[in-house]
């Protein structure tokens, strides 16, 4: 929710109070009919931040990314590759990573978007995104189009104008 968005919410519940004040109703039927709006306020916002779950095809058509909550955030993992397996015949590792540990590590089931947060707006924000491809985590915000099906996933260093867009398709796993 965007401090804009709170201070409005604020002013209207006031000024509800302020109403219910002068008609004379008692405290108790006011504060029972705001929590009733503050309640359609919150599963309004839940169901739009929910719109995010699920699975995504990459801008570069690589992998397949199923969202999913992580306690009160969004991450993702990637669930498919179009080449999971080296020339080799062997599975793709993580072996880029920085940390030695991870590098053995399969990249399919590797976690790759991590603790957003929805902004409101269809906006999700204030997490990262991290590259098997070359190792790196960068910050990131993702953006979903009003069609529900494509998510702009803009990863970034520092401020957001140094980045790039990728646009993603909603999926399946087929």
């Amino acid at each position: 929710m965007t401090k804009r968005h709170k201070k409005t919410l604020y002013d209207v519940f006031r000024n509800i109070i302020i109403v219910f004040m002068k008609a004379k109703i008692n405290l108790y039927t006011s504060f029972f009919i705001l929590l009733i709006f503050i309640s359609g306020d919150v599963f309004s916002q839940s169901k739009e931040a929910e719109a995010i779950l699920g699975i995504w095809l990459t801008g570069s058509k690589k992998a397949k990314v199923d969202i999913y909550k992580c306690g009160d955030k969004y991450c993702g993992k990637i669930i498919w590759l179009r080449d999971p397996h080296y020339e080799d015949g062997t599975p793709k590792r993580d072996k880029h990573n920085p940390d030695e540990s991870k590098q053995k590590k399969l990249i399919i089931g590797s976690d790759i978007l991590m603790g957003f947060e929805y902004d409101g707006d269809e906006e999700w924000d204030d997490g990262e995104i991290y590259d098997p491809d070359n190792g790196k985590t960068y910050s990131c915000v993702i953006n979903m189009q009003d069609n529900k099906k494509i998510l702009d996933v803009r990863g970034y260093v520092g401020f957001s104008l140094l980045g790039r867009t990728e646009e993603w398709l909603k999926s399946s796993l087929d």
